[in-house]
């Protein structure tokens, strides 16, 4: 195995407040994260939140969001999608605090398959 060091394609990170991209996070329960479309290369996260690493977590947790919900979210920006008018969609643009939404909708899918083709 060789290390080769290379600029990422995306950056992942949780940050808070102004964090220098121009779309400063603004606390816990606002904005939970952000993501540039394919060509910016960037997922951000509101460290203010209360991020649920898990179901177990996320059950106990008053107040918890769900990583895994908004991380598939924020990538489906990374891939070009924007936010969808479905509200069983991943790219719903909003979430409801203590909850996971992981199985993409069939909108999520012809979306992506608009953009990329399908198989």
């Amino acid at each position: 195995m060789v290390f080769i060091e290379n600029q990422a394609d995306i950056v992942i990170g949780f940050f808070s407040e102004d964090h220098g991209d121009g779309s400063p996070f603004d606390g816990q329960f606002g904005v939970l994260a952000h993501a540039a479309l394919p060509q910016g290369g960037f997922t951000h996260f509101d460290s203010d939140e209360i991020w649920a690493p898990n179901l177990r977590f996320l059950a106990r947790t008053t107040g918890s969001v769900d990583l895994l919900t908004v991380a598939i979210h924020e990538f489906g920006h990374n891939l070009g999608l924007r936010h969808s008018n479905v509200q069983n969609a991943i790219m719903w643009p909003s979430v409801q605090l203590q909850t996971r939404k992981a199985t993409l909708d069939a909108d999520d899918i012809e979306g992506i398959q608009f953009l990329y083709g399908s198989k």
